[in-house]
This record gives C-alpha cells, sequence and structure tokens, in this order.
C-alpha cells in the first residue's frame, strides 16, 4: 500500500488533502496557545513572551536558534493575520497538494518557509530595516502563490468575491507591492515574502528541467505542468508542454454483463492517483472510477 494520502472525492480531489488539513489545524492550536499565554505569568514573563523567545524567528546575535526556522511559521500576531494566511494557504494549495502529493508538498511549502526566514535573518541589516522577531506563514505561502501562478497563470481570481483577476497577474501585482513595500519599513516581514516567492520560482524552474529536486525521491512523481504566464514576453518556456488533463465523463452503462468492478480493483486505482495523479490514469480506469463513483451516489 503506498505512503502517499488517498485522495478522497470524484476524480480523486480533495477539498482538505491531508497536509493542508494538517497545517490549518497546527496553526490553529499554536495560535490557540499563544493567545492563553498571554495572561499566563511564568516569573517575570507571560508563557507567550518565553514562545516568542524559544520559537519564533529572532534574529542573528539577538537569540537566534536553529529550530526557529520552521518553528516560526506556525505563529500569528493576531486573527486577521492566521486567518488571512490559512485562507490563502487552502485556497492557492489544494490543486497543487492534490496534483503534487503530500510529501512533495509539504516539503515544498516548509522549503519555502525556511528560504523567507533564512531571506529576513540575511537581508534586513542590507537595507537598514530594524531587528526584531519574525512569525507568520507567509513567507511558505507566496511560495504557494508562485507556484499557483505559473501553473494556472489564466486561472480566475475574484477579489473580494466580485472583482475577476486572472491568476498571473494578481500573483506579480503582490510582488511588486511587496518590492515596493520595503522601503517603507512597517512591522511586515516583506523580505521574507520576498524570499518565500523566490524559493517558489526557482524550485519550479529546476522542476520543470529535471522533473526533480531532492535526487531520487522524485523521479518517479509526476512531472509538474508549468504554463507561461507571459506568452512572447519571454523564452523561459519554449518547450511545448503537456497540460493537465481535465476528468472526463462517461455515460453509465447499466448491462448486467459488464465485467464486475470489485474493490480491489478501485484501491489500485485510487493508489495510483496517490502516487502518480489523475492524470496518468488510463481511459480504462478512469471509466471504472467514475462508474464506480455513481453508484455511490
Amino acid at each position: 500500500m503506498s505512503n502517499n494520502y488517498r485522495p478522497g472525492g470524484f476524480g480523486g480531489f480533495s477539498f482538505f488533502p491531508p497536509v493542508i488539513k494538517n497545517l490549518l489545524i497546527i496553526n490553529g492550536i499554536v495560535f490557540l496557545i499563544q493567545m492563553l499565554g498571554q495572561n499566563l505569568l511564568i516569573g517575570d514573563m507571560t508563557a507567550e513572551q518565553y514562545i516568542i523567545k524559544y520559537f519564533a524567528l529572532i534574529p542573528i546575535g539577538y537569540g537566534f536558534l536553529p529550530w526557529q526556522l520552521i518553528t516560526y511559521q506556525f505563529m500569528h500576531g493576531g486573527l486577521m493575520h492566521i486567518l488571512f494566511n490559512m485562507f490563502a494557504l487552502w485556497m492557492f494549495g489544494i490543486e497543487i497538494e492534490n496534483l503534487w502529493g503530500s510529501k512533495k508538498f509539504l516539503l515544498f511549502y516548509l522549503m519555502c518557509g525556511v528560504a523567507a526566514g533564512i531571506a529576513q535573518l540575511i537581508l534586513p541589516p542590507l537595507f537598514n530595516e530594524q531587528l526584531a522577531p519574525t512569525i507568520g506563514a507567509s513567507g511558505a505561502i507566496f511560495g504557494v502563490l508562485i507556484a499557483f501562478g505559473m501553473m494556472f497563470p489564466d486561472r480566475y481570481i475574484y477579489i473580494y468575491f466580485l472583482l475577476p483577476v486572472k491568476a498571473k497577474y494578481l500573483i506579480v501585482g503582490y510582488v511588486l507591492l511587496e518590492l515596493y513595500s520595503i522601503p517603507q519599513g512597517g512591522n511586515v516581514a516583506h523580505l521574507a515574502h520576498l524570499g518565500g516567492a523566490l524559493a517558489g520560482f526557482i524550485y519550479l524552474m529546476y522542476e520543470r528541467k529535471n522533473n526533480r529536486l531532492f535526487g531520487s525521491y522524485f523521479k518517479s512523481g509526476p512531472k509538474i505542468t508549468i504554463n507561461n504566464p507571459f506568452k512572447g514576453s519571454s523564452n523561459l518556456f519554449k518547450k511545448k508542454e503537456k497540460r493537465i488533463q481535465d476528468a472526463k465523463f462517461y455515460e453509465v452503462n447499466d448491462d448486467r454483463s459488464e465485467e464486475k468492478v470489485t474493490q480491489e480493483q478501485i484501491d489500485k486505482i485510487l493508489d495510483k492517483i496517490s502516487e502518480s495523479g489523475y492524470q496518468n490514469l488510463t481511459e480504462k480506469e478512469k471509466k471504472i472510477l467514475f462508474e464506480a463513483s455513481k453508484k455511490m451516489n
């Protein structure tokens, strides 16, 4: 049996794939602990201050600890901060995790978060920014935004659920806004956001060229399809690419003479989706999965 998650729903698509679901839960629990810790005194400091001291990203020379590059990603500074980040993670991340698989998505997410943390440790002194502890998943989520924008450049995103904007323009707009905001300072880690975005971009460009990044770990994984966000504006995407396939619909045949589909066949098909994605199923396997889902409804 595969160690990857088994997607739920028709066509192997899950609206709450395992990694995203667990990230939402963990971030929520950590935020709750932070809030409760505000009123809990331990000596002359609150519990939240202790949490920030040891688990937020502290500048080098002021208490930095290596594990903070991971732990700071699960902490947030307020209700709107965590709600916005978690909504963006779910909104832009579910399709990516469904296509890549859970392990690959988790490594990508954490890698972008670590890259964002490294940028925040190294770059602020170069821009004369004030040093302060950094918390939040925004750097990792910017990597996810870049991945979504490169994989689905013409997908419409509705700003405030009203104004439709193509993903490629929205993501580029976010990046430009971060660049513009660097000199403005403030309490937002713009350099961390850009670090996460750059890490995501480099990963996808390398993945497109080599179909893997972490050695042989992803050799058997499904090849990522990356579309050119701005056709004719650069030569970065010269090779013809295979687009992600949409699920096809089939006529359901109730003829009793049809070969009976067994649970074992369905399990094998679902395992195949977990390992290599829905787009790699044969036409027969897709039809079996479709007919099985119709019988369940």
